[in-house]
């Protein structure tokens, strides 16, 4: 095979199995990176079609078993669906065949992905280190009879450019500032396809599309029987937030209309609304941090010429942009890629015991404080506290499916505050989070969720009855902090 455009140190060979010539078509399983554009795992199995001269297959499963399956998720995943199947017709390329398949029962999908690769030359799918996606991946490597190849188009910095694990953003920062400028010249294609005309394609043998239909064109389309007859959780319903590259891209440029300039300094408003609002895009992967970096800074009119010559991990500066920029750049690529660097090397990054020894210890300390107030499950989900404040970040959670950033991590300290043990307010965190919101299960979820007990942090002054040294916030300081009055009548 010739050399490959996408970085070797994105593609990784997940089993010994050749790569068959004879093949019928390149099948694409698109896992995680659910768009079409500044894709790596997408233009690597581009690349491969028409090194062999085959049609392309782009595969684009949605199970229903899978730990939180409901009615949120499985709207925002199928609104990109049917944004790349309008997109792939449009295109009008006959080389190129989407086969969208979402599963009506639990285990519907048993037998599918290895029906299709036994008539592929090779496998392509996407390297997201989180979730149940690893698993699934490493169980089909094993079964599939030709080559899988797991891309990774995560974010700037390719996942295996470092073997160690991070503990603090500082230090991560620092390691950026040294190890990321050659990356910054290798972005993947916007348009993959571009130009390319493979073999025709027909159809799919009746033996796969009787068994497992593509999607119907009335659930791509939103109607709520459709979604409603599917065996997944109804009782977190949709939002007003919908999914796809089209709607990520308005989003992000009116971020950049209207709120960067004001982000350094506003970001942690909850009136003001200066978030992007981009998160469950790039979970989801209808949008990525690449597209994201090239939209603002060519806004910025910014060069690799302009970073800065001292790499000491401080927050500001050294990408020689905006204060509004500089602040984003920090959230979308330090923190973000933070939390994709411990789930990549990390298998245990959602269970209690990968929390720092410090944080372990105080935690442990003082686990037998007695607590100002205990809720249940049910009570906190349901933002039946005594606290207004906390009541109103659940509410957001559960109508919107997110929480403003600051007042999320407000929200995780009281959890930890109101729950019997450390590990009890983990398991409530993980499984509210997990349960509404809509970048709920990602890497830089569990960030956020850990850094409420310790992780990427130190320990704080004075020691606290319940939190030891683990940093406090209380709902009273953040009252006088930020103005939070709509919030409250928004939301209570």
């Amino acid at each position: 095979m010739s050399a490959s455009l996408v970085p070797q140190i994105r593609i990784q060979n997940c089993n010994d199995a050749p790569i068959r010539a004879d093949g019928e078509f390149v099948l694409y399983w698109m896992i995680s990176f659910r768009r079409l554009s500044s894709n790596f795992s997408f233009q690597r199995a581009v690349e491969l079609a028409v090194e062999l001269q085959k049609p392309l297959v782009i595969f684009e499963p949605l199970r229903t078993e899978y730990r939180w399956a409901c009615d949120r998720i499985h709207r925002f995943m199928i609104d990109g669906m049917a944004e790349n199947a309008a997109r792939i017709n449009a295109l009008n390329n006959p080389g190129v065949m989407y086969f969208p398949y979402v599963e009506p029962l639990p285990n519907a999908d048993k037998g599918l992905l290895l029906a299709l690769a036994r008539r592929a030359c090779v496998v392509v799918t996407d390297d997201f280190p989180s979730a149940f996606l690893p698993h699934m991946v490493s169980a089909a490597a094993a079964r599939l009879p030709v080559r899988l190849e797991s891309v990774d188009s995560n974010g700037l910095l390719p996942l295996r450019a470092t073997g160690r694990v991070f503990t603090t953003a500082f230090s991560f920062r620092a390691y950026l500032q040294k190890e990321l400028p050659p990356h910054l010249e290798e972005f993947p294609k916007p348009n993959p396809l571009s130009g390319v005309r493979l073999p025709p394609i027909q159809s799919l043998p009746p033996e796969i599309t009787t068994r497992w239909p593509p999607v119907s064109a009335k659930l791509l389309a939103g109607d709520r029987a459709e979604l409603a007859a599917l065996p997944i959780d109804h009782s977190v319903g949709i939002v007003e937030a919908r999914g796809g590259s089209t709607l990520a891209r308005h989003r992000l440029k009116k971020f950049l209309d209207q709120h960067l300039s004001q982000y350094a300094a506003g970001a942690n408003d909850p009136d003001a609304e200066n978030r992007s609002g981009l998160s469950p895009y790039l979970h989801f992967g209808h949008i990525s941090s690449h597209e994201l970096f090239h939209e603002l800074m060519t806004r910025e009119e910014w060069s690799p010429l302009c970073l800065g010559e001292k790499t000491g991990g401080k927050r500001e500066g050294w990408w020689g942009a905006s204060p509004g920029a500089e602040s984003w750049l920090d959230e979308f690529i330090t923190w973000r890629e933070l939390g994709y660097n411990m789930t990549s090397h990390r298998d245990d990054y959602d269970q209690y015991e990968s929390l720092p020894d410090w944080a372990q210890a105080t935690l442990a300390k003082h686990e037998r404080d007695p607590r100002p107030f205990v809720y249940c499950l049910d009570q906190f989900a349901a933002a039946a506290t005594h606290d207004p404040l906390w009541n109103a970040a659940q509410m957001q959670l559960v109508r919107e499916g997110r929480i403003h950033n600051y007042l999320r991590m407000l929200w995780g300290k009281k959890l930890l505050e109101w729950t019997a043990t450390p590990r009890d307010a983990l398991e409530v965190m993980i499984e509210l989070n997990n349960k509404f919101a809509l970048d709920g299960r990602n890497p830089n979820s569990y960030s956020g969720i850990f850094w409420v007990l310790g992780r990427y942090d130190r320990a704080w002054g004075p020691e606290r009855p319940i939190f030891g040294t683990i940093r406090y916030m209380s709902s009273d300081n953040t009252r006088k902090k930020l103005c939070v009055r709509e919030y409250l009548k928004t939301f209570v």
